[in-house]
C-alpha cells in the first residue's frame, strides 16, 4: 500500500473520528433504580425469553465482549464484562455513560418504549452530549393514550371514536408546532404490518374502535395499551401524514417508519419498507425515514431512498446487532443505488449505555473499511469519502429534523493516535483534500494585528502540496514588527523589522472561504524553536481559556455581526444605499437587492463552509444589518467570526458593495457593534460562580473597554438611550441600556464592543477578568438595574452601586488599564505596554485627520 493511500486513510480515519454523530434513533436509558432488572445480553440482541441466552454464540456478542473488555480494561469473557460494568455503575455511571455516548452531538429520543415508569426522560441524556436532546413523537402510544380515556369516559363507541380521535389531532398539531419534537414514529411495523392500504377507511377504523370500546367496557377489562387493530392502525398513520402534509410550516417534520429486523412480535415478511412505496408517493412531501436499515431488506431500504425524494434510509440498530461482515454488506448494499445524501446514521441505543458505545464504535470500523476500499477501487475519492461520512452522521440529519446544529469536528477523548500526531495527521487530512481538489487552491495563513486588522499569507495549493508531500510543516514566516506595526504599515516607536516570527497554523480553524478557491486558517506565532509567544493574540485567549479550565470552568461564546453596507462611488468613496423606510426588522429592508445579493450568497456560503447562521435582520441605520452567529466554545467562536465576516466582506466587494464595521459609520444614525454573548459551563455552575464572573467583568470593564472599544472613533457609539449599552458600570436583566444584560442565569451579553477590537485579545481579557472575579469570590455589589442608569438621579444610581462610568474617549479607557494593575498582571505587563504603545501611536495618527477624512479612512480598513 503507497504512502498516499496510507495518508489518506489515516485522514479519513480522523475524519470518522472527529465528525460529531446526529443520532437520529435512539430510547431513553434505565433508571439507575432499575437497571438490574433487564437482562444486559439484550445489548446485541432482539432476542428474548428462551432464544437470549443463545446469543452469548453469535458472532456480534462475541465481537462485543471484546469491545467492550478493551474499554473497561478486563478479561474477553462475557462474566468478566458483566462484572467490570457493574463496577462501573458503583463507582460513576455519571462518567461512564459520558464515555460510552462520547461523539455525539444531538441525540432524537423515541420515548414511546414501554416500562415508561422505568426509564430516564429524554431530556437526561443533555447532560451527555453538546446539543439538547430532542423527542421524537410515537403516535400509537400516543393514540392508545386517547382511546383509554374516550372509552372509559364515553358511553358509545361512536361518541368515544370522535372524542379520541380529536384529541390524537390535537396532540399531533401541537407536536408538528412544538420545537422539541423534531419528528414522529410509528410502530406499524410491528401491530399490522408496513403493507398499509392507501386509502384511511373511517367506516373500517370505526369498525375496529368499536371493538375496543366493547372489550373495553366488559367486566374485568384491563387498562387500553396496545393498539393493534389494523384498520385503525393504518388510519391513525394517514391521519398523521396528512396533517404534517396540510401544515404550514415550510419544514415538515419526518416520519419514522419501523422496518426490517425487531423482535419476534413482528411479522417479518410484511417488514420489507418496499410495502411503504404507495405511502410514499401519497405523501410527496412528507419526509419518511426507514430505520434500522431495513435488514434483511436492505437493498429495498435503498432503492426507496433513491427512487423517492422524500425517503430516508436509516442505517441504524444493524450496529452491534449484526456481525462486521454484516455491518459491511448492509452499508454497500444501501450505497448501490442509494445517494448518500438520502442516508442517515442511529445507534437505536436504549436501556443501557453500552449499546451507544457499541453501535459508534463498530460504525466507525465499518464505515473507514468500506469507504477504503471505494476509493481504493477509484470509485470515490478521499475527499468524496470525507463529504459521505460528514452527510451520513450529520449534515443530512440536521436538515430533515431542522435541528440548525453547527458542524465542529472535535476528537473523542481517547483516540489512538497511530503514531502520528494532530498537528501531522490535520495537515494529512489537508494534504488529501487538497490532491483530490479539481482546480487549484490558495491557502490563508490568517492572524489579526494590535489594531484589530486581518493579515496573512497566501500559499498557492502547489507549495503546499509539496510541503506536505516531503513531511515538512505548513508554515510561514512574517517580521517581529507585525505586532507593533499600524494600519498604515508604520512601525510604532520602539518597534523594528528585526527578527520573525512563525506563523503555525491551527488546523481546528480551518473553513473553505472566504470565496471559492480559498482555504483559510488561523495561525498561532512562534519562535523558530517552537516555543510560545506572549504577544500572541491567539496566545493569549488560549492562555486565558487554560486557567479557566483550572477551575473546571468552559466558556462558550456567541457574536453578533453588525454591520453597513455602503454603495462604492466612482471616486473611490462611499454612499448610503438608497433603501427608504429602511428600519429595525423591518420586512422592506429585507427585501431590498443588497440582501439578494450580497448577505443571502453569504450566509450561504458560510452554510457550506460549517458555519450556521442563526438569524438576519435589519438594523436601524440604513444598509445596516446583524447576522446572529451560532454559540461554541471561546476560541471557535473568535475564530469563527473572523472567517464569518471576511466571507460577508468579499461577497459584499464582488458585488460593489462595502462592508463596513465602522462603529458609527453614518452620524445621527443607529451605531454598529459586535455584542458578545457568553455563557459558563462548569461542574459546579451556580448562581454564585457566574455572578463572581460577571461581577470580575464590571469590576474590571473601564479596563476592558481599551480592548473592546479599541478605537478613537468607537466612542462615537456609546451613548445613552441608544441601545448601546449607555455610559455608566452597570448590569441589568435584559437591559439593553447597561453595557452588561443578563439574559438568563449563566447566559450574559457584553454590549460595550465593537468591530474595530482585536476579538483574540478582547476574549482574553474579559475571560481573565471574569475568572478574577472567581478567583477573589467577588460579589456583585451592583444590583439589578432594570432602567436606563443614566435615566436615574445621583442617589438612585448610588442605591444600585452605579458609581462610575465608561471610559469617554480611547484615551480615558487606556489611563484606566494603565491604573488596574491586576488586569495587567493577568495579561502581561509586556502585552499591555505593547498594546498601549500601538494604540497611543494609533490616535496620533487619526487625530491628524478631518473627521470626514477619518471616516473614510476606518471604512476603508473595517
Amino acid at each position: 500500500m503507497d504512502q498516499g493511500f496510507q495518508a489518506g486513510a489515516e485522514a479519513l480515519r480522523r475524519s470518522i473520528l472527529s465528525t460529531p454523530i446526529i443520532d437520529n434513533h435512539a430510547h431513553p436509558l434505565l433508571k439507575s433504580s432499575h437497571i438490574a432488572k433487564y437482562p444486559l445480553l439484550t445489548i446485541v440482541t432482539e432476542a428474548h425469553g428462551d432464544a437470549l441466552d443463545s446469543s452469548r454464540t453469535s458472532l456480534a456478542h462475541i465481537r462485543a465482549v471484546k469491545q467492550l473488555s478493551e474499554q473497561l480494561g478486563c478479561a474477553a469473557t462475557w462474566d468478566a464484562v458483566e462484572a467490570a460494568i457493574a463496577k462501573e455503575r458503583r463507582h460513576d455511571y455519571a462518567e461512564w455513560t459520558r464515555k460510552c455516548l462520547s461523539g455525539i452531538e444531538c441525540i432524537l429520543v423515541d420515548d414511546g418504549l414501554d416500562h415508561e415508569q422505568a426509564v430516564e426522560p429524554y431530556s437526561y441524556f443533555d447532560q451527555f452530549a453538546p446539543s439538547p436532546s430532542k423527542r421524537i413523537l410515537r403516535i400509537e402510544q400516543v393514540a392508545a393514550k386517547f382511546i383509554e380515556f374516550a372509552c372509559i369516559s364515553q358511553t358509545s363507541a361512536a361518541r368515544a371514536f370522535d372524542y379520541a380521535i380529536a384529541d390524537f389531532e390535537a396532540e399531533l398539531r401541537g407536536a408538528i408546532s412544538n420545537p422539541d419534537i423534531v419528528g414522529f414514529k410509528s410502530v406499524i411495523c410491528y401491530r399490522t404490518g408496513l403493507d398499509i392500504a392507501s386509502g384511511a377507511s373511517e367506516s373500517e377504523a370505526r369498525v375496529a374502535f368499536a371493538s375496543i370500546f366493547s372489550q373495553r367496557q366488559s367486566a374485568n377489562a384491563t387498562r387500553f395499551t396496545r393498539l393493534n387493530h389494523r384498520a385503525l392502525n393504518e388510519f391513525i398513520v394517514h391521519r398523521l401524514a396528512q396533517l404534517i402534509q396540510d401544515s404550514k410550516s415550510v419544514h415538515k417534520k419526518p416520519i419514522q417508519f419501523h422496518t426490517g429486523l425487531g423482535d419476534n412480535d413482528l411479522t417479518l415478511t410484511r417488514s420489507s419498507p418496499a410495502h411503504l412505496q404507495e405511502f410514499a408517493r401519497q405523501y410527496p412531501t412528507v419526509p419518511i425515514v426507514l430505520l434500522h436499515s431495513g435488514y434483511p431488506f436492505d437493498r429495498e431500504a435503498g432503492y426507496m431512498a433513491a427512487m423517492y425524494e422524500n425517503v430516508y434510509a436509516d442505517i441504524g440498530e444493524v450496529f452491534p446487532f449484526v456481525n462486521r461482515d454484516g455491518q459491511e454488506s448492509i452499508v454497500r448494499h444501501i450505497l448501490e443505488l442509494c445517494p448518500w445524501e438520502k442516508i442517515i446514521w442511529s445507534t437505536d441505543g436504549h436501556w443501557f449505555p453500552e449499546t451507544f458505545y457499541l453501535a459508534i464504535v463498530q460504525m466507525r470500523e465499518v464505515f473507514h473499511t468500506v469507504l477504503c476500499k471505494l476509493v481504493q477501487k477509484g470509485d470515490i475519492t478521499w475527499k468524496q469519502a470525507t463529504h459521505m461520512v460528514q452527510d451520513m452522521l450529520f449534515n443530512t440529519s440536521n436538515k430533515i429534523y431542522n435541528l440548525g446544529l453547527t458542524l465542529r469536528s472535535q476528537l473523542p477523548e481517547s483516540v489512538p493516535s497511530s503514531g502520528a500526531t494532530s498537528a501531522t495527521v490535520e495537515s494529512q487530512h489537508l494534504l488529501t483534500y487538497l490532491s483530490n481538489a479539481e482546480k487549484p487552491h490558495y491557502i490563508r495563513l490568517c492572524w489579526v494585528d494590535y489594531t484589530g486588522i486581518p493579515r496573512m499569507r497566501v500559499i498557492p495549493s502547489r507549495q503546499v502540496l509539496s510541503t506536505l508531500k516531503n513531511n515538512q510543516p505548513l508554515s510561514a514566516t512574517v517580521t517581529k514588527g507585525c505586532l507593533g506595526v499600524l494600519q498604515n504599515d508604520v512601525l510604532i516607536p520602539g518597534v523594528g523589522a528585526i527578527g520573525e516570527f512563525r506563523l503555525q497554523p491551527d488546523f481546528s480553524s480551518l473553513h473553505h472561504g472566504p470565496r471559492d478557491g480559498h482555504i483559510t486558517i488561523m495561525c498561532d506565532f512562534k519562535e523558530k524553536d517552537g516555543s510560545l509567544v506572549n504577544l500572541c493574540p491567539r496566545t493569549m485567549l488560549k492562555r486565558a481559556l487554560g486557567l479557566a479550565r483550572l477551575q473546571d470552568i468552559e466558556l462558550w461564546f456567541g457574536f453578533e455581526i453588525e454591520l453597513v453596507l455602503l454603495r462604492r462611488s466612482g471616486n473611490g468613496g462611499y454612499s448610503d444605499h438608497s433603501n427608504d423606510g429602511h428600519a429595525w426588522s423591518t420586512v422592506g429592508a429585507m427585501d431590498h437587492e443588497v440582501v439578494e445579493k450580497v448577505l443571502e450568497p453569504a450566509i450561504q456560503q458560510l452554510d457550506h463552509a460549517g458555519v450556521y447562521v442563526e438569524m438576519l435582520h435589519a438594523e436601524s441605520a440604513k444598509g445596516q444589518f446583524e447576522i446572529i452567529l451560532p454559540k461554541a466554545r471561546a476560541m471557535e467562536a473568535v475564530d469563527t467570526l473572523i472567517f464569518a465576516r471576511q466571507v460577508i466582506a468579499s461577497c459584499a466587494s464582488a458585488c460593489g458593495y462595502k462592508m463596513t464595521l465602522h462603529p458609527k459609520p453614518i452620524a445621527n444614525a443607529c451605531g454598529t457593534a459586535a455584542h458578545a454573548h457568553i455563557s459558563i459551563a462548569s461542574d459546579d455552575l451556580n448562581a454564585g460562580l457566574y455572578e463572581s464572573f460577571y461581577a470580575g467583568v464590571l469590576s474590571h470593564l473601564r479596563a476592558i473597554c481599551a480592548f473592546t472599544c479599541s478605537n478613537m472613533v468607537s466612542y462615537e457609539r456609546l451613548r445613552n438611550g441608544v441601545w448601546a449599552g449607555g455610559t455608566w458600570v452597570a448590569w441589568g436583566t435584559q437591559n439593553r441600556e447597561a453595557p452588561l444584560r443578563k439574559i438568563e442565569n449563566s447566559h450574559w451579553e457584553l454590549k460595550c464592543v465593537d468591530g474595530l477590537s482585536n476579538p483574540y485579545i478582547a476574549t482574553a481579557v474579559v475571560v481573565l477578568a471574569g475568572l478574577d472575579g472567581v478567583q477573589k469570590g467577588k460579589g456583585l455589589t451592583w444590583r439589578d438595574c432594570t432602567t436606563d442608569p443614566a435615566l436615574l438621579s445621583s442617589d438612585e444610581r448610588l442605591q444600585l452601586g452605579i458609581e462610575k462610568k465608561l471610559p469617554g474617549s480611547i484615551e480615558d479607557a487606556l489611563n484606566a488599564l494603565s491604573e488596574d494593575e491586576d488586569l495587567t498582571n493577568l495579561l502581561g505587563a509586556d502585552v499591555v505596554e505593547r498594546y498601549v504603545a500601538v494604540k497611543e501611536a494609533e490616535v496620533d495618527l487619526m487625530r491628524s485627520m478631518s473627521t470626514e477624512d477619518r471616516r473614510k479612512w476606518i471604512i476603508d480598513r473595517y
